[in-house]
């Protein structure tokens, strides 16, 4: 399936320049094509904007805290004490979301706790707290410094830069526990005999699930990022376009993802925060949100997908999960699951999302109104990403 194109980029960004762009919400164009459909919603609707704030494990960034004098190569590098990998150049680092502090106890202590790691320190940066910078080298002739420590914010970085190698999975597992002990996992703490279940997911407003087969997804499209302009940068890690899908062609388990970029300096802490889950680690909450032009009368029938019409796979985490057996035990909606129950097995039990509907819906919110008032224009991706497993060969 390719995209015909009946609008195209330069045409909406002209409208949005002088005004005239119709940008709507993801859930506002569930509305609007259920009532007028699809052919009509096309016509009328230029641009539906998306958003999805929650737990992206697999996020970071690129520090660079500028020369030292003397000089060093710093090839050990501490922030808040949490390591950041430093084996790049002379005073870059790379500091990953889920790493924790050097004295933490892990899951020695059971369930571990993981107060802090580094999503938490890239939250501070981004809040302008001061971080404690401590760095180690071996000292060479033209960086003879072996060690150094100083209080630091972002500001005084010469670079922040977040990079996230997979972010906004489209779609994922609704998580349950079959087995007869509590257990604690990325997808939250879950009781035995399939006491409750987690989902995380936006459903009807998530980036991805709006464009299921990434029309308009790829390097250089431009999104919200942590309060902030930033883009896509390629395709994520485990981009899996290759995926069961609906007769509306939206994927039912987990498919596409991306990585995607941005300046930490722009950013605002009320959309990046650090998080510590219970047994498991520590990750970071992304708030992000990706505008789609409607190009097509299929991008608009897409983008009008509501949550009844969008499904997950119900996964055991209590022994299939991680055995690697992940197989499905049923499936279940997103409208169902955002009432708070869900019935599997034939057995009704309590739903609770691990991410954030309300500033997902505030995230769209925000970029419709940027776009709206000019100060957001579409990004042209210049390298789509790829719909199905030979394109990324």
């Amino acid at each position: 399936m390719s995209v015909e194109i009946k609008k195209s980029y330069e045409e909406i960004n002209a409208k949005i320049r002088q005004g005239t762009a119709v940008v709507v919400t993801a859930d506002e164009m569930v509305g609007i094509v259920k009532r007028d459909g699809a052919k009509s919603a096309f016509n009328t609707v230029d641009v539906v904007t998306t958003g999805t704030f929650g737990t992206m494990c697999s996020s970071g960034a690129f520090l660079n805290f500028g020369h030292t004098k003397p000089r060093m190569k710093a090839s050990k590098v501490w922030l808040n004490e949490v390591e950041a990998y430093g084996g790049i150049a002379a005073v870059d680092c790379y500091i990953g979301a889920t790493q924790v502090q050097d004295d933490d106890p892990l899951n020695k202590v059971y369930p571990g706790s993981f107060h802090y790691g580094g999503g938490h320190v890239i939250e501070d940066l981004i809040a302008g707290r001061t971080v404690k910078l401590r760095a180690k080298g071996y000292g060479t002739d033209c960086y003879p410094l072996k060690e150094y420590e100083t209080a630091i914010t972002i500001d005084a970085l010469r670079d922040a830069i977040l990079y996230n190698p997979r972010n906004a999975y489209q779609n994922y597992n609704c998580a349950v526990n079959l087995s007869r002990r509590t257990i604690y996992t990325y997808m939250g703490i879950l009781r035995p005999n399939m006491g409750n279940a987690t989902y995380s997911s936006a459903g009807e407003l998530s980036p991805l699930l709006k464009d299921p087969f990434y029309w308009t997804l790829g390097t250089g499209t431009k999104i919200f990022l942590g309060g902030a302009v930033g883009a896509i940068a390629w395709r994520g890690t485990q981009h899996a376009p290759d995926c069961l899908r609906g007769d509306n062609s939206v994927p039912r388990e987990g498919a596409g993802t991306i990585a995607v970029t941005g300046d930490m300096k722009e950013m605002n802490a009320e959309f990046i925060r650090g998080a510590s889950l219970t047994g498991y680690g520590c990750s970071l909450m992304v708030g992000l949100g990706v505008p789609i032009p409607i190009l097509n009368e299929d991008l608009a029938r897409f983008t009008g997908v509501g949550d009844d019409e969008i499904f997950c796979q119900v996964i055991d985490y209590g022994v299939d999960y991680p055995s690697g057996n992940p197989k499905s035990i049923a499936e279940v909606s997103y409208a169902e699951l955002k009432t708070g129950r869900v019935t599997v097995h034939g057995k009704e039990i309590p739903a609770a999302p691990l991410s954030s509907y309300p500033l997902a819906k505030r995230i769209a919110g925000i970029l419709r109104d940027w776009i709206k008032s000019g100060q957001f224009t579409l990004g042209v991706p210049q390298i789509p990403l790829p719909t199905c497993p030979n394109d990324m060969k």
